[in-house]
Parts: C-alpha cells; sequence; structure tokens
C-alpha cells in the first residue's frame, strides 16, 4: 500500500492509538486524520482533541453519537431479544458497525486512501470493524498496525512512546486498572490479568457501574417501563429519548446491583476467551421487551422470533450487521413489533430483575374470559380439546402400534 497519502484513524487517545498514529506516519509516511465517538463510554472525548493536535494532526474529527447508537444499533438489537451464547448482551459487538460506517463515510469526505483501527489480530473486532467497512465501501484499504508490527507487549509499545516522545501521562489517571477495558451505553466489559484463568473470581473492586448484589439497597426498587412499536420511548410517565433511557437504566440499575456477568465466549476467530461485563440498561430491557412480548405478541410470531435469534446474535457477534440477511431478518423482526405496544411494571432487587406487571390497552392479546379458572360464561368450550388431543396423538399412536 505505498500509495497511501491519507489515512482515517479510529483514534482513542490512549496509549494504543496514539503510537498507532505516529506509526502510521512513519510507516507510510501519510497523513493521518483522527476519528473519536462518543458512545457513551463514560469518559471525556475532548482530551483525544488536545493529543492529536499536539501530535501534529490537522483534521481531527470528535462526535457524539450516543443517540445514533441508541437508536439505530441498541434499540434494533433489542427488539430481537439478542443474545450471544445465552448469556452475552452484545455490548462490544454492537458498536462496531457505527464506528466502522463512519470511519468509512469521513474517509470519503477528506478524500482519504484508507482506514485503520487499533484492534489486535486475536480479537473480533478486527473483523467486525473490516467486515462493517468493506460492506459500506467495498475498495477500502485497511491498515491494522497489530497485524503488522513486531512490538508485541506492553513494554515494547512503551519503548516506542518513550522513543518517540509520546505523552504517556497516568499520573492525572490515577492506579492504572490492569484489565483491557471497553465501554458504552450498553456496557463496560473486562479482560485480561486474573481473567485469564477461568478458575479466578472476578475482585470486587474491579466493577465500575454496579455494587453487588449483597450491597445493593434492600428494599426494591419499580419501574414502569412504556413500550411504543418494540422500543421504550418512557419511564414512570417521563419521556425519554433512547440515550436518556439508557443512561437512567445503566444508573438505577447499577444501584440495584444489576447486570453483572462472567462468560467464557467462544470467539469467531476460533479461541475461547473470558470476559466480565457490566450490562445494567440491557438487562433490564431484555426482561422488560420479554415482559410486553409477552402480552402482545401472537404465539408464533413470538416462536418464529425466538427461532431465528440465535442466527441474529451471531450476525452482530461475528461483524456482519451490515449483511443482507441481518437487514432481512431486521425487517421480520421490526415487523412483529407494530402491536408491541404497552407498559411493563419491572422490579429489581438484589441483582435480580422480574416483571411484576404488564398492560397494553390496544394491543393485549390476554383474553381473562378465556383464560379464567372461574365461569367463563361459554368463551371457551373445554369439550373441544378432545379432538385436538387426538389430532394431536394420531401419528403417535400409530407409530405405537406399529412398533409394538
Amino acid at each position: 500500500m505505498s500509495d497511501i497519502k491519507k489515512v482515517v484513524l479510529a483514534y482513542s487517545g490512549g496509549l494504543d492509538t496514539s503510537i498507532i498514529l505516529k506509526w502510521l506516519e512513519d510507516t507510510y509516511g501519510c497523513e493521518v486524520v483522527t476519528f473519536t465517538a462518543d458512545i457513551g463510554q463514560g469518559e471525556e472525548v475532548e482530551p483525544a482533541r488536545a493529543k492529536a493536535k499536539a501530535m501534529g494532526v490537522k483534521e481531527i474529527y470528535i462526535e457524539d453519537l450516543r443517540e445514533d447508537f441508541a437508536r439505530d444499533y441498541v434499540f434494533p438489537m433489542f427488539r430481537a431479544n439478542t443474545i450471544y451464547e445465552g448469556e452475552y448482551l452484545l455490548g462490544t459487538s454492537i458498536a462496531r458497525p457505527l464506528i466502522a460506517k463512519r470511519l468509512v463515510e469521513i474517509a470519503q469526505e477528506v478524500g482519504a486512501d484508507a482506514i485503520s483501527h487499533g484492534a489486535t489480530g486475536k480479537g473480533n473486532d478486527q473483523v467486525r470493524f473490516e467486515l462493517g467497512a468493506y460492506a459500506l465501501m467495498p475498495d477500502v484499504q485497511v491498515i491494522a498496525p497489530w497485524r503488522e508490527w513486531d512490538l508485541s507487549s506492553r513494554e515494547s509499545l512503551m519503548e516506542y512512546a518513550e522513543e518517540h516522545g509520546i505523552e504517556v501521562d497516568y499520573a492525572k489517571q490515577g492506579k492504572k486498572s490492569p484489565y483491557s477495558m471497553d465501554a458504552n451505553l450498553l456496557h463496560i466489559s473486562y479482560e485480561g490479568d486474573i481473567l485469564e484463568d477461568p478458575w479466578n473470581e472476578p475482585e470486587d473492586d474491579m466493577w465500575r457501574w454496579s455494587v453487588s448484589p449483597e450491597a445493593a439497597p434492600d428494599k426494591a426498587t419499580y419501574l414502569d417501563i412504556e413500550y411504543i412499536k418494540g422500543d421504550i420511548v418512557a419511564i414512570n410517565g417521563e419521556k425519554m429519548s433512547p440515550a436518556t433511557v439508557m443512561e437512567y437504566l445503566n444508573k438505577v440499575g447499577g444501584e440495584n446491583g444489576i447486570g453483572r456477568d462472567d462468560i467464557v465466549e467462544n470467539r469467531f476467530v476460533g479461541m475461547k476467551s473470558r470476559g466480565c461485563y457490566e450490562t445494567p440498561a440491557g438487562t433490564i430491557m431484555l426482561k422488560a421487551h420479554r415482559g410486553i412480548e409477552s402480552l402482545t405478541l401472537d404465539r408464533e410470531a413470538m416462536h418464529l422470533k425466538d427461532d431465528m435469534m440465535p442466527r441474529y446474535a451471531n450476525m452482530i457477534y461475528n461483524g456482519f450487521w451490515w449483511s443482507p440477511e441481518r437487514e432481512a431478518l431486521q425487517a421480520l423482526i421490526d415487523n412483529t413489533q407494530q402491536t408491541v405496544n404497552g407498559t411493563v411494571r419491572i422490579k429489581l432487587y438484589k441483582g435480580n430483575v422480574s416483571v411484576a406487571g404488564r398492560k397494553s390497552e390496544k394491543d393485549s392479546l390476554f383474553d381473562e374470559n378465556i383464560a379464567s379458572f372461574e365461569d367463563d360464561g361459554g368463551a371457551y368450550n373445554q369439550k373441544d380439546a378432545d379432538g385436538f388431543i387426538k389430532l394431536n396423538a394420531l401419528r403417535l399412536r400409530i407409530a405405537a402400534k406399529k412398533h409394538k
């Protein structure tokens, strides 16, 4: 890629991407444009501007994408009740399509020849970034330094930083966390250090967003969550935007010890990886959405969604958000959500999320007369069940007689 003159770098301002910035300039002799996204990681992104300026960057993009992230990525994913391998709520996975999209859009705006990211050659993120980029800009060139350079350890990165005068100021940050962390509106993840042994229990002071269930309040917290077409629009009667919903649920969920998880997952690249996650908002959203669907969604539509969900989760986990199959499946999912309207009452207590009530004036499919154990006034003829059972048993009875 000797023709590279300008590169757009996904830039956090941290050690890795600051080294990548300098490495790109030295290795390719190119101009670097930085892109920093605020997707709710809970840290100021403006310092990245100052650091990029100090390193001589002329074109610096810093964007608040919290609403875009919540509205266009997280909310559509939760309409499907998406969960990977029965546990992971896909907090890192769902952020990558948005970052990839903005990387290639900025590359087109500034006339860049390539994009670059700081994902390692061992992880899933390299796949997610690049599949997204190729889907949206088929001829884009991608530079992945971790797959090219010989800086293979934290020590070698520090030596490179010192050699090239790259500021690494941990004094302002206090004690540096030993974990590799990723955060956005949906979650914060932890990998590395003692977590590399799956037998080790996480230290309690590792967690950033939540109290332990043991330390959570002794009194339950109730939330009335209102849905329109499968999306949360209000909590306790207060209208909220998608990002505000998630910020609020993260706060109240964390206060009640909600959302901690410790997972060994199967990465797309082939290895097993152990990670810990805090996903307070997502944990509440999944329970609440299933609660309102239980009342308003047709049985077979619900079962079809449940059948398709693992495939949908795999698409997101593996980086195929921009694929035709994900878009087709999304259209099916969104079609089922037209009647998912109403309110769910959620109870939070010491790490547990439960449905305490649900109602939908317009779209409830629950018929109290039919479901009642009391006199239903003829709404349901119990004698009908006799033929229903016998017809369903017919093939079983034929097979049983034959095999005797």
